[in-house]
């Protein structure tokens, strides 16, 4: 098969520049695309799981818009409930039915909810979840896991190139401790008595450029006890994971119930919405809490995400989803090992991580890197670096086809590497 060729793409990135820093800023830049030259920079439109960008180039695209795409781009239900809503209205000086809708049918589908509240990013509920934990408590300081991910607020970041503007003073209420490592956190516990409010963490380990880790046996369990004995607020960040290992939530996955929940991505199939679900413990601290933005009670938001959270529950597309994913990492392992590579799949197959494993592990990532981008070229939008999903529009024959394009990027890439 052909490779695509990119030439408006680079066109309009050198107009961005102009005009924007970096053209195109944070993780949709280039940064992590390696070489960059394989990749498409600017799409066009998308239907179902795949975008064109403006070169007219078609993607399978397993990055979901980095999650948000759970159902299929442009779905024809979501679509339709938010084009009947703009018919009536959108960000109006008062909120509409939708808002409480919403916040009903989060109660009813999270396990652990009792309430929802609603605002933008995903950053913008894990900040307010631990708002409402040092509300509730009294207290500063927060545990988090080393690696991860809650957003761009300055105490979720850490000094160093790349990170402007952050300095230690914006870290002094953080406690790092290793994932899966609930004697660390214990350990927290007792050197800073009567002063954590929070523990934050993703369900299972998912950060960038390394396997991802689900949880020890009992881990959780282990947590929430160490939690509920010392008046901690078991705060989980499922923006990534929720709605895609279960629509309960993912502790409900894990065998445990959280205090505070955070959801964003899948929440409406790309419309912008986030979600903080509490247990009603924490309704009064939540209610104590000023928080809020100019688009945050917009009501088209509102209905795509009830639209989207209800069609979730009735094709169940958590099931299919995951079915998809197990399909394709298994026969990408299978693929692989006929050409005579190792891949390895980590994380929860509709949110998998894959990289190679070579005896010359000085080799493998510029390997992986290679492939990934022959498999782009090809038509199957991967990345090298993050996990990557699978969406309810995904077909066996989508499977077919990436693995497909596999065999042939591997079969380039032996005009180059070595085998093993």
């Amino acid at each position: 098969m052909e490779t695509y060729k990119y030439s408006k793409g680079p066109a309009l990135m050198a107009r961005a520049e102009k005009v924007i820093p970096k053209g195109i800023y944070g993780h949709l830049g280039a940064t992590y695309l390696i070489p960059n030259e394989a990749y498409p920079l600017f799409s066009e439109r998308t239907q179902g799981a795949y975008f064109w960008d403006v070169d007219g180039n078609k993607f399978l695209d397993y990055m979901c818009g980095f999650g948000p795409n759970i159902l299929g781009y442009n779905d024809p239900d979501v679509d339709a409930a938010v084009m009947e809503q703009m018919k009536k209205e959108n960000c109006s000086t008062k909120p509409t039915e939708k808002l409480i809708e919403l916040a009903e049918l989060m109660v009813d589908t999270v396990d652990m909810a009792d309430w929802a509240m609603f605002c933008k990013n995903g950053g913008d509920v894990t900040s307010l979840a631990l708002l409402i934990a040092r509300a509730a408590t009294g207290r500063r300081k927060v545990i988090l896991v080393k690696g991860s991910y809650h957003g761009v607020s300055p105490w979720m970041q850490s000094p160093g190139p790349g990170h402007g503007g952050i300095g230690p003073e914006d870290l002094t209420d953080n406690i790092y401790v290793d994932w899966n490592n609930a004697d660390q956190v214990e350990q927290a516990i007792r050197d800073n008595p009567g002063q954590i409010a929070c523990f934050m963490s993703t369900p299972y380990w998912h950060p960038v450029s390394v396997d991802n880790q689900m949880p020890a046996d009992g881990y959780w369990q282990k947590i929430r006890n160490l939690c509920t004995s010392n008046g901690i607020v078991l705060t989980i960040d499922d923006v990534r994971c929720g709605f895609r290992m279960d629509a309960a939530g993912s502790d409900k996955y894990f065998g445990f119930k959280a205090d505070l929940m955070c959801f964003c991505k899948s929440l409406a199939n790309g419309w912008t919405i986030s979600a903080l679900c509490g247990a009603d413990a924490l309704k009064d601290a939540a209610k104590s809490v000023f928080y809020t933005g100019s688009y945050w009670l917009a009501a088209v938001p509102f209905a795509a995400a009830t639209a989207c959270i209800s069609k979730i529950k009735r094709v169940n597309a958590v099931q299919h989803m995951k079915g998809i994913g197990e399909k394709f990492t298994k026969g990408l392992v299978e693929v692989a090992k006929s050409h005579g590579h190792k891949l390895v799949a980590s994380g929860h197959p509709s949110m998998f991580f894959i990289r190679h494993v070579m005896e010359d592990q000085q080799t493998a990532l510029p390997f992986h890197r290679a492939f990934i981008a022959e498999c782009v070229k090809r038509g199957v939008y991967l990345t090298s670096f993050h996990n990557m999903f699978t969406c309810y529009a995904m077909t066996d024959k989508d499977v077919e086809f990436s693995l497909a394009v596999a065999d042939e990027a591997y079969r380039e890439l032996a005009k180059n590497f070595k085998v093993n």
